[in-house]
């Protein structure tokens, strides 16, 4: 019998956790969960998955898109909306970029204040990201 396994966190590194963790409680409107000097946890208000962010002191953002020799994307957050438009100009308003390199018409590659990729996207029927 296989044991029960649930993704219960995905965890960020950045330079400073807190300045991180209340872009995404401002993005997303999760709630502080923990507060330590260089951890913070977020969790949705409906349950889910949570957000945690630990201080980094030798933090590199990772490039997008990577090129040979950049610091690599180890992973992405994939943020589904209803309207892109509106949650493109919500995301910007609370700190993010637009990055440059948009490879796919409906969905909106940003960057986090700390660097990270994480996309915007509407969902379709029968497709995701």
């Amino acid at each position: 019998m296989a044991p029960r396994l649930r993704l219960s966190s995905v965890s960020l590194d950045a330079p400073d956790a807190h300045e991180l963790a209340d872009f995404y409680c401002r993005l997303l409107g999760l709630t502080v969960a923990v507060d330590e000097p260089d951890d913070v946890i977020l969790r949705p208000l409906d349950g889910g998955t949570s957000l945690s962010f630990q201080t980094a002191r030798n933090y590199v953002p990772p490039t997008w898109p990577a090129e040979e020799g950049d610091q690599q994307m180890q992973l992405h957050l994939e943020i589904e909306v209803d309207d892109l438009d509106v949650a493109l100009g919500h995301a910007l308003a609370q700190g993010a970029t637009l990055a440059a390199f948009q490879p796919q018409d409906d969905v909106r590659v940003c960057l986090d204040p700390a660097g990270h990729p994480f996309c915007l996207w509407v969902p379709t029927e029968g497709l995701s990201p």
